[in-house]
């Protein structure tokens, strides 16, 4: 799979995890966790560029966050709310085009709305592609693609599409897939996209996380031997 449109370079996704117990650890509220990743999510989509990554998906809220108690979900949807209106312009500015992935029929009033207006104001970004998934389940996006399936005869693309198409996204696959807080599962992230992500998890809880992380990630990437189910290619001996 590729990417529909926009800027090159690798794709990093990060499970932005430990906001809660961040807040709990120094006596405060688990939202004043997620305020203070919201300066993460800014500080990591500016180190992108120049790391050489040119699209970051970002895990904000699984379809299974709804369970959690009602006061934290509707301080989530706030930050939400509040980032779109925020981030807005300064995104356009610095040539970030922003796509929310996910569904869209279970967010409050008006959010919805101000996720199209936002898509819609930064669209001819090209610096980087920063993707952010609220009410997102990958199981829930391949159940539907395949539910829409005809004929049986598609292909990895093909079947690709569909499954992004499920979430608003974009048939693009995952170079490094990175889970901050110290937990090491993937907990329904991009599960068709990541098929063959290098995987880097990391104890720095999110709202510590920043660009020294990244590029500290994203150095052990290039460390890796990716081969993809095939075999590393010999080097062939120089002639005598």
């Amino acid at each position: 799979m590729q990417s529909e449109a926009g800027p090159g370079g690798l794709h990093a996704a990060i499970i932005m995890d430990g906001n809660g117990r961040w807040a709990t650890q120094r006596g405060l509220p688990r939202l004043a966790g997620h305020h203070r990743g919201v300066e993460a999510i800014r500080r990591t989509a500016e180190a992108c560029p120049d790391l050489g990554i040119g699209t970051l998906t970002l895990y904000a809220f699984s379809a299974d966050n709804w369970q959690r108690p009602d006061d934290e979900v509707g301080g989530l949807m706030r930050l939400l709310r509040s980032y779109l209106r925020n981030e807005t312009q300064r995104l356009a500015r610095t040539g970030t085009r922003l796509s929310v992935v996910g569904r869209r029929d279970r967010l409050p009033r008006g959010i919805p709305e101000a996720i199209a207006s936002a898509e819609e104001a930064t669209a001819s970004g090209t610096r980087l592609h920063l993707r952010i998934c609220v009410d997102y389940s990958a199981r829930d996006a391949i159940i539907a693609a395949a539910q829409r399936l005809q004929g049986g005869d598609a292909t990895r693309e093909s079947f690709g599409a569909l499954v992004a198409g499920q979430m608003h996204g974009s048939p693009v696959d995952v170079d490094l897939v990175i889970r901050t807080g110290g937990e090491q599962r993937l907990s329904d992230f991009l599960l068709w996209e990541a098929a063959y992500a290098e995987l880097h998890f990391t104890d720095r809880m999110w709202p510590d996380f920043g660009a020294d992380d990244l590029a500290a990630a994203v150095a052990e990437f290039a460390r890796r031997d990716r081969r993809f189910g095939g075999l590393k290619t010999a080097a062939v001996p120089a002639a005598a």
